[in-house]
């Protein structure tokens, strides 16, 4: 699904470069769950920008479904971002004083789905997210910490996207409440969907199935949770 061939970052500022991503290579198959960890100023973040193609790299090359993306007009990437890629941000990012449901239904307007098969798709993927109908009319802000990102989720969710990008997505819940956000995560990962998860925490990353380390721009450490896993991906 995701391929990426040493890919870099250089940010200028008159004379003064600064080199974010050192050649950065990876890939990601269909329905994996990864977790890229890095402390702040790592790089996490540019990369993560990169691969949901809200930026470009300075060079090197990203596929994204065995398209070059670079290759693409800013109308197919808006198109890729908007139907094959869903976001979850550590600040859930919802309307304030709208409901769930609204909040979640948005997202297929803007993807053209027929008025009358909107409010459907929305509910199976709130129920998905973890959320019961006691939930929908509820407005946005009238919700705890857990249940927004779970509603955030939903909307990730909503487009039936190929990979959903969650960036610290506990950063702003308690640890018990984090925990459920996580054990959704997992459930829609054993479900067959590819979950991508930025995080500055180990025991966040110890989640995921495989875990990619980057420090100053560099991936220093690439591996798998599972043994079984790691046979199964040495075979192939």
């Amino acid at each position: 699904m995701i391929e990426v061939k040493n890919i870099t970052k250089v940010y200028k500022s008159g004379d003064v470069e600064t080199k974010v991503l050192k050649g950065i290579s990876f890939s990601i198959k269909d329905g994996e769950f990864v977790a890229i960890i890095g402390p702040s100023g790592s790089g996490k973040s540019t990369l993560m920008h990169i691969l949901g193609c809200l930026d470009a790299p300075t060079s090197g090359h990203y596929f994204f479904g065995g398209k070059d993306v670079s290759e693409l007009s800013d109308d197919e990437l808006a198109d890729i971002r908007k139907k094959k890629i869903g976001f979850v941000f550590q600040s859930f990012n919802l309307l304030p004083r709208t409901t769930v449901l609204r909040n979640v239904v948005l997202p297929l307007a803007y993807a053209d789905v027929p008025k009358n098969k909107r409010e459907g798709i929305a509910r199976e993927s709130l129920v998905a997210a973890g959320l019961t109908e006691n939930n929908f009319s509820h407005l946005s802000n009238q919700l705890s910490g857990g249940e927004m990102q779970r509603v955030a989720i939903a909307r990730a969710l909503v487009n039936n996207p190929s990979v959903i990008f969650a960036d610290e997505p506990t950063g702003n819940l308690d640890s018990k409440t984090g925990e459920l956000v996580l054990e959704t995560f997992q459930k829609l990962n054993n479900q067959g969907r590819t979950i991508i998860l930025i995080t500055h925490e180990k025991y966040i990353a110890g989640k995921a199935k495989r875990i990619i380390s980057i420090k100053d721009g560099e991936i220093i450490e690439d591996t798998l949770n599972d043994s079984s896993k790691i046979n199964q991906y040495i075979k192939e």
